[in-house]
């Protein structure tokens, strides 16, 4: 993979140390033009148009051109982009996509910026990781998003449940409880393998292991079936489908009805149960997936984007100093606050305290992961095994010979 090429013996992104470059934004007394991809629905209109309008007076000799696209064909559209003569300066992309686009050795590497100026090792693990390459930091950590308990307070008041559950054990005694007076203590779908990822994760196993560049299946150690046993002991208690995800139907609709006590999701999905049961909207409470302790938030997958600067880039250094602005304290208090998303460091988790779902995916994420940072993953999803493999030991199969059948589908995805 290429390594960075420094226009001058020291890169330094404040416009100031960068005139002996030759790369100070408007120093010839012209304006540069930042172009900036953003996907639709990161950000707000308020919050583009507050980042826009202060960031240029901040830097006059800057305009910023931010350009929405769509995340449907968003893959092809980015790889073309970065292939080309006329990159835009900054991408926003996935997080569990920065592999993808950087085996072209078309993005630039961030790894100098990352450790000297924006606080890498404050990052959330589940944004960084998947942005960092053999070594090297190409994808910068934007936002971050995850799953939480969706809980009806009534229904825990009700079954004498007085307040979350901080482990994985008081969860299940709440559950059987909340079972006890008639409503249904939880309900999982059977085919949720972004949850059971978290449940892996919380014993120590993987999806996946990469050793001298080959990656490998990795659902029939013991680690990662002890986290398939944990999801069918939980998936029990309830009457999610065996046989479907959680879109299928969607659990939000069966949430509204009106006798399920909890859901495992985003807190995105409080606006569709609402939709659907407006009476629902003072009854709604969230609360991270508990852990195998109490002082440990059990482990999630998280979601989100990073911020990537193309190696052609047509002005490079004043779109690392808008990445540096945008992964920085201040607009990462903005944009949390305004879009209710998890900031990317774990030091400012406190700016979303007030806001109670927003506050628990920000405990959840602190111990997130991403996907494995294989440029191939998308592969294994595009036809995803773990998901027949959960319904075969739900209905029974043994789960050592299902989960082998799985390793094996996904170690030839990776390879292929």
């Amino acid at each position: 993979m290429k390594k960075r090429l420094l226009a001058c013996p020291t890169a330094i992104i404040s416009s100031l140390a960068l005139a002996g470059c030759g790369l100070v934004p408007g120093q010839d007394g012209g304006t540069r033009t930042v172009t900036v991809w953003l996907m639709k629905g990161s950000a707000s209109d308020e919050f583009l148009k507050r980042f826009t309008t202060t960031y240029e007076q901040e830097n006059p000799g800057v305009r910023l051109e931010i350009v929405i696209q769509e995340w449907t064909g968003i893959g092809k559209k980015v790889t073309a982009a970065l292939a080309s003569e006329d990159a835009p300066d900054v991408i926003e992309v996935g997080n569990t996509q920065v592999a993808q686009y950087a085996e072209t050795d078309l993005l630039y590497d961030l790894t100098l910026e990352s450790v000297r100026d924006l606080g890498r090792e404050e990052w959330l693990p589940g944004l960084a990781e998947p942005g960092s390459i053999d070594g090297s930091q190409f994808g910068i950590p934007w936002y971050a998003a995850n799953r939480v308990v969706i809980y009806r307070k009534d229904l825990f008041q009700r079954a004498g449940v007085e307040e979350p559950p901080k482990t994985r054990e008081q969860w299940i005694e709440d559950i059987e409880k909340i079972n006890g007076t008639g409503a249904q203590g939880i309900y999982l779908a059977g085919q949720d393998w972004y949850t059971l990822s978290g449940f892996i994760w919380d014993e120590g196993g993987e999806l996946a292991v990469e050793k001298n560049g080959e990656w490998t299946g990795a659902l029939h150690t013991p680690a990662a079936l002890k986290g398939m046993d944990f999801y069918q002991t939980l998936q029990s208690l309830g009457s999610g489908p065996k046989d479907a995800d959680e879109e299928n139907p969607p659990q939000a609709e069966v949430f509204a009805k009106g006798d399920v006590a909890q859901i495992i999701a985003t807190p995105g999905a409080a606006a569709a149960i609402q939709e659907h049961n407006p009476s629902m909207a003072s009854r709604l409470g969230f609360f991270p997936i508990p852990g195998k302790t109490a002082g440990r938030p059990g482990a999630v997958f998280t979601g989100g984007s990073d911020l990537v600067v193309p190696v052609n880039a047509g002005e490079r250094a004043a779109a690392i100093d808008v990445v540096s602005a945008l992964a920085g304290e201040e607009w990462q208090t903005d944009l949390a606050r305004t879009m209710h998303y998890v900031p990317n460091k774990t030091s400012l988790a406190s700016v979303v305290e007030g806001d109670e779902a927003t506050a628990a995916m920000a405990a959840g994420a602190a111990r997130g992961r991403a996907t494995p940072n294989s440029p191939k993953w998308a592969d294994v999803e595009a036809d995803n095994p773990i998901k027949p493999y959960m319904t075969a030991v739900l209905r029974g199969e043994d789960p050592e010979t299902a989960a082998r059948r799985a390793s094996q589908a996904i170690t030839e995805a990776l390879s292929g």
